[in-house]
């Protein structure tokens, strides 16, 4: 199978890798959120039809909001959906952050993933401080990705947001740029003792490997 190309690429990651969406993504994405409808109910309302695809496409334009779409890199289909909204400079340097996995996509470590390149391209690349999520308590899923990505609990609003037609609760999860610099891999220094051998039966000091 021919890999997709990624002359568009904002960000490559090991599976997946974000770019911008475009009109010509109208079919794919409209279908992929027809199919998700009941995983998607209650949580957020993403666009089905060509109607809903304009709009969003024209929200995703503007100049305070980045739309990303994380695509598998074997064959390029679109798994996830993460937006930036309300960006804003000067002293604040902060967004918000929104996202959701496409059936049958999801559960597969994707937008784990995609989430890790959305952070580095907003601390790297938009040179944000601060990137805030919203997350509704009941959805387990969505908590324990941002956990697994870095975010805090800040705190609670009730009734904060208005989905399908209600106004929800919602936990305020937040990762600032320092947090995610300490979160990044270091690159491994070589040890000065590399290459001796030890003696037999010796051990190294320190702290045990786990397993």
């Amino acid at each position: 199978m021919p890999k997709p190309d990624q002359r568009n690429a904002l960000e490559v990651g090991e599976r997946v890798y974000l770019r911008e969406p475009t009109s010509r993504d109208a079919a794919q994405i409209v279908a992929l959120n027809r199919a998700s409808r009941t995983f998607h109910r209650g949580w957020v309302m993403p666009p089905t039809d060509s109607g809903t695809f304009v709009t969003w496409m024209r929200r995703c334009r503007q100049p305070n909001v980045k739309c990303f779409l994380v695509c598998r890199l074997a064959d390029g289909a679109i798994v996830g959906v993460f937006t930036l909204s309300q960006i804003v400079l000067g002293m604040f340097h902060s967004a918000y952050l929104g996202y959701y996995a496409e059936r049958p996509h999801d559960g597969q470590g994707y937008m784990t993933e995609g989430m890790g390149l959305v952070l580095r391209h907003a601390f790297t690349r938009m040179t944000l401080h601060r990137v805030e999520a919203n997350v509704q308590p009941e959805n387990a899923a969505s908590i324990a990705l941002v956990k697994r990505s870095g975010f805090r609990l800040e705190g609670f609003s009730p009734r904060y947001l208005k989905v399908a037609g209600r106004w929800r609760d919602h936990q305020r999860w937040a990762i600032l740029i320092d947090e995610w610099r300490r979160l990044r891999p270091r690159p491994r220094v070589p040890s000065r003792d590399r290459g001796r051998r030890a003696p037999p039966g010796s051990s190294s000091p320190g702290r045990p490997r786990s397993g």
